[in-house]
């Protein structure tokens, strides 16, 4: 029984060491980011739910082989998205954050950041990967708390694919960023995919609420 009891107690101590050891390791996973240039005015700052215009390229550490570049993959146009909800990897949505319109930024991603243990296309499982990044335009998104009663134009508390895409053609329009169908779209077809959990074709107050505020 004395036994039984310290080799309990060992697994106990080893259990405790495993998760401090890997909860140490994930403290040292995380974004460096190192600031290429910074424009001399700088009046507005990204922030999560806004939406974003950039190039960016993407390296694998290790040898420096290109694994993306919007300059060559997106037609040559600047990649739209919107920061912190998914829509680009974890490091990607963290090492753009609090970013100026004109800045340009050298990030540095580790692993479990990026693509993880599985990877994905050109990158291989655990990769460390650098993207360098211009960023253009900073656009109030579609999934802005702040933004829902402005796009919910009949105020039922929901918001239809016709509500949103007149809001971000709005929002476009005013700096001059007139754009084709297809483009509102695509950002349409990805908004209610990630967010019209019930599929009722429309996006709720909760559903829409990437912020948890109260007043939604």
């Amino acid at each position: 029984m004395a036994f039984i009891a310290i080799f309990l107690l060992y697994l106990q101590a080893y259990s405790l060491f495993v998760d401090f050891s890997v909860a140490q390791e994930e403290e040292k996973e995380e974004v460096k980011i190192e600031v290429v240039h910074m424009p001399e005015e700088c009046t507005k700052k990204s922030k999560k739910g806004d939406m974003l215009n950039a190039h960016y390229d993407g390296f694998l550490a290790t040898d420096g082989s290109k694994i993306y570049c919007s300059r060559s993959d997106n037609k040559g146009h600047p990649k739209w998205f919107v920061l912190g909800v998914g829509q680009v990897i974890k490091g990607l949505d963290i090492g753009m954050m609090d970013m100026c319109p004109g800045e340009k930024r050298k990030v540095t991603i580790p692993p479990s950041l990026g693509f993880g243990k599985l990877g994905k296309d050109k990158v291989p499982p655990d990769s460390t990967l650098i993207f360098e990044i211009e960023l253009y335009t900073i656009a109030r998104g579609p999934r802005s708390a702040e933004s829902f009663q402005e796009i919910d134009l009949n105020k039922d508390r929901s918001l239809s694919q016709d509500e949103i895409t007149e809001y971000m053609k709005k929002e476009f329009e005013k700096g001059g960023n007139k754009r084709d169908q297809s483009f509102y779209d695509a950002i349409i077809a990805d908004v209610f995919r990630k967010n019209d959990h019930n599929g009722d074709g429309f996006i709720s107050a909760k559903e829409y609420n990437v912020y948890e505020h109260d007043e939604l």
